[in-house]
Order: C-alpha cells, then structure tokens, then sequence
C-alpha cells in the first residue's frame, strides 16, 4: 500500500498534462471537424480540394511522425518552435480534426432531403439553412462518433511521452525506468485504470449532451442513452 501511494503521486504529476491536452485537443478538434466538415460540402470546388488535402493528408500520415515534424522539423524549416504541451494540443487536433471532419460531413449528408427542401419553402439563406435547421439536427448524428473520437484522442495523449512531455504515460515510465522497477504489471494496471476513469468521464458528458440534444430536437434518447438516464434514478 506504501508503493501504490507514491505511484499514485507520481502519476498525478502527469495528469495536469494529459488532462490539458485532451481538453485542448477536443476543443481544437471540434473547430477543425466543423471548418473542414462543412468545407467539404462548399459549392466552390477550390474550398473541397483545399479540405479534402487536409482530410486526407492528416488521416493518410502517422500521428507519431507529425508529432515528430511540429517538434523537430518545424523549428528548422520557419524557425517557430511550439511550447511542448501546445504542440502536443496542435497535433492532437490537427489529426483528429481530420477524422471529425468526415463525421461532419456525413451526418450533414443524412439529414433527410425534405428537411431542405422546407427550409427552403420557408425562405431561409444558405446560412440560416444550415445554422437554423440542417446543424441542429446532424448534431445528434454526431455525438456517438465524436464520443469514440475524444476517447481516441485521449488515448493518444500517450505518444506526448515521445517527445518528453510529462503527461500519464511518460510519468509511468519515470517510476519503472530508473530502479527497474519489479512493479512493472501494477504500475501499467494502475496506468491503465487512470485512462479508463478519464475515457469513463468523456462518455458521461457525451451521453448527457446526448439526452440534451434529443429533448431539444424532440426525439427520444438512443437506448444507451435512456439506459445511462435510467440507471440515475
């Protein structure tokens, strides 16, 4: 018990990190999913073929190698360095937002057509359109996904260990590397329990946001939503 408490210390001194870069990278995430989700569906072609670049080339390349460029290359090449954890929060988001992306667009693209097509009998702008009445509705099409998304960004909140950032993973290491220590399966088990509490509080907030957007929009909550609803009475 005396060695699970100084573990324990020494893991919190990493989950300010992972906590901010999973914050930051959801949030980044967020505006770069609905930038290049709805940039895939502009009537210019040259705004497509600018986000499908980004899409396809975030998506197409290790996230480990553009860990590796934000923090060595990019210095060398214009001279600009990231503080770590920003630049970890930069690639975490900027991978991400490109997984988002489709998210987006393909809950836009499953709003039923008629839906448009009243909207368009009202008289509503392209952009009233969308903010009034497409968005709302593609939004609880997109929780579910985006759900798995952050839990996937939370999880490689661990690859910021390469590149020397204290977060969860790193902090591990810390306590097993320099004694060798003969602890190595609890350590990784307590590790282990720490991304599974924080993957746990991602879902939590998700379903809630989940059960909102459906009492909104009028609609029933999924069956695991209700079944999250239910177990709280």
């Amino acid at each position: 018990m005396e060695n699970l408490g100084t573990w324990i210390s020494i893991l919190n001194q990493g989950l300010p990190n992972t906590l901010i870069a999973t914050i930051g990278g959801i949030a980044l995430t967020i505006v770069l999913s609905f930038g290049a989700g709805l940039a895939l569906l502009s009537p210019w072609r040259w705004v497509r073929v600018i986000s499908r670049i980004y899409v396809e080339g975030l998506r197409g390349t290790s996230e480990v190698v553009q860990l590796f460029w934000i923090f060595f290359a990019l210095p060398v090449l214009v001279g600009f360095e990231f503080i770590p954890i920003w630049g970890g929060v930069a690639v975490l988001g900027l991978n991400h937002g490109a997984y988002g992306a489709e998210i987006v667009r393909g809950a836009v693209q499953s709003v039923p057509r008629a839906q448009y097509e009243g909207a368009l009998a009202l008289s509503l702008s392209p952009a009233q359109r969308m903010r009034r009445v497409i968005l709302p509705q593609a939004v609880a099409e997109m929780i579910p996904p985006f759900n798995n998304l952050f839990i996937q960004l939370l999880k490689s909140t661990s690859i910021l260990s390469f590149v020397f950032i204290h977060e969860l993973t790193r902090q591990a290491q810390d306590v097993l590397v320099p004694n060798f220590n003969p602890w190595v399966i609890q350590i990784y088990l307590l590790l282990l329990l720490y991304y599974l509490i924080l993957s746990l509080v991602i879902t939590a907030v998700m379903r809630a946001l989940e059960r909102a957007t459906a009492v909104r929009l009028g609609r029933r909550p999924s069956r695991g939503a209700a079944r999250a609803l239910a177990g709280t009475h």
